[in-house]
């Protein structure tokens, strides 16, 4: 696609002139204090080249999903205190999105200062799906960085939707690609159109039906696709397996089986679960075969012997894209399945395969779990925007950055 860059913006000067970011800061949140900061990691390449270049930089994001009004619980405060640290300067955060202190704050901005807007959700226009309410709210953000201003597209993680700081506000200013989105897009079209053989697919978190896209796009083109996480009882369910308390989509039991009978060569079910009594970090454990999941019992995670089956395949593998961790990983007990397969992916980076986590929880769990982030070649910022990258869906919000 023929999409401008920041080296492109960078290269016809933005000293002096007011440049709109729109990052992707949905960082997760224990209280006020930030508990994975990997997307605000992520921005900085984009943000010190506009700084260090002299721009006034304006930040758009989001956190959580408030209801389209402020609400201080999904305030971006942690965010401007943790991005002013890693940046080493002092980022003022507007009281609002567009009203009268984020105007009179961008009006007062001198060269390499940075401004955060407050969280662009808590304007009802972000996300509605009328247009001409989203393309108000883009024209007053448009306003913030003037005549000469400029849009930065850098929140990989928000591209898949038609937003009005993501979409609408590119068709009002020139636009270019942040480094993060570009480095994205490079990766996930590597995976899309001559990955290294043999290619596999690792997918997990809780539910089939928002993996269904991604695996019947995916199954006839990769070699292996391993399942594991809550997503894998409704597979073994359609192999008649009882699940117990399990998590369990009773609707999509006959797709799974349809699944399973089109691609059996290809899918990789775990033969073995760590089930508990109960969903929580004190649950009694127990490693079972899944053909004897007790009644009431619910499977937490993959078991041993799945781990060893799914590394045996993984590490042989020259390219790998793992989306979902393999079971409730923030309880120590059920976190040997996820850190096992993570391991196995590590293993075969080593041994020279092209790998990526596709954002999200599998992301979180790198880190959780503290593996080494090195260990991977690209640890995606976008969970939901690299599924449908490879699914082959149209993102708007790269869509719009063509010129």
């Amino acid at each position: 696609m023929s999409v401008k860059t920041l080296k492109d913006l960078l290269a016809e000067g933005v000293s002096g002139r007011a440049v709109l970011v729109r990052s992707d800061f949905n960082v997760p949140l224990d209280g006020t204090k930030i508990t994975d900061p990997g997307r605000i990691i992520a921005s900085l390449p984009t943000l010190n080249a506009l700084i260090d270049a002299g721009a006034k930089v304006v930040i758009a994001a989001h956190l959580g999903r408030p209801k389209g009004e402020p609400d201080p619980k999904y305030s971006l405060a942690p965010v401007a205190a943790r991005l002013g640290e890693e940046l080493g300067r002092n980022v003022q955060l507007a009281a609002d999105v567009v009203g009268p202190d984020a105007l009179a704050r961008a009006e007062g901005l001198t060269d390499g200062d940075v401004l955060l807007l407050e969280n662009v959700r808590f304007d009802a226009r972000e996300t509605s799906k009328v247009d001409a309410e989203r393309e108000s709210m883009a024209a007053q953000l448009a306003e913030l960085v003037g005549d000469d201003g400029a849009f930065v597209s850098d929140g990989f993680g928000v591209v898949h939707r038609k937003q009005a700081s993501v979409y609408d506000v590119a068709k009002l200013l020139p636009h270019y690609a942040g480094q993060l989105v570009e480095r994205e897009v490079d990766v996930l079209t590597t995976l899309t159109t001559d990955p290294a053989r043999p290619y596999a697919v690792v997918l997990g978190g809780s539910k089939v039906s928002d993996k269904l896209g991604v695996i019947e796009s995916l199954a006839p083109k990769v070699d292996t696709l391993v399942i594991g996480g809550g997503m894998a009882f409704t597979f073994l369910a359609a192999q008649g397996h009882s699940v117990g308390k399990s998590l369990l989509q009773e609707d999509q039991i006959d797709v799974c089986k349809d699944l399973l009978d089109r691609f059996a060569d290809v899918i990789h079910l775990p033969v073995d679960v760590v089930v508990g009594d109960k969903f929580a970090a004190d649950a009694e454990s127990d490693t079972v075969s899944v053909e004897d999941i007790p009644d009431e019992w619910m499977g937490l995670d993959i078991g041993p012997e799945s781990v060893n089956r799914f590394a045996a395949v993984l590490t042989g593998a020259k390219t790998i894209f793992w989306n979902g961790p393999m079971g409730v990983f923030e309880f120590p007990k059920f976190a040997a399945g996820t850190k096992g397969v993570a391991e196995a992916i590590i293993t075969a980076t080593n041994n020279g395969a092209f790998s990526v986590v596709g954002g999200g929880d599998s992301a979180a769990a790198v880190r959780t779990l503290g593996l080494p982030e090195e260990g991977f070649s690209h640890i995606s910022t976008g969970g939901g925007a690299s599924l449908e990258f490879l699914e082959g869906k149209e993102l708007p919000g790269l869509k719009v950055l063509e010129d």
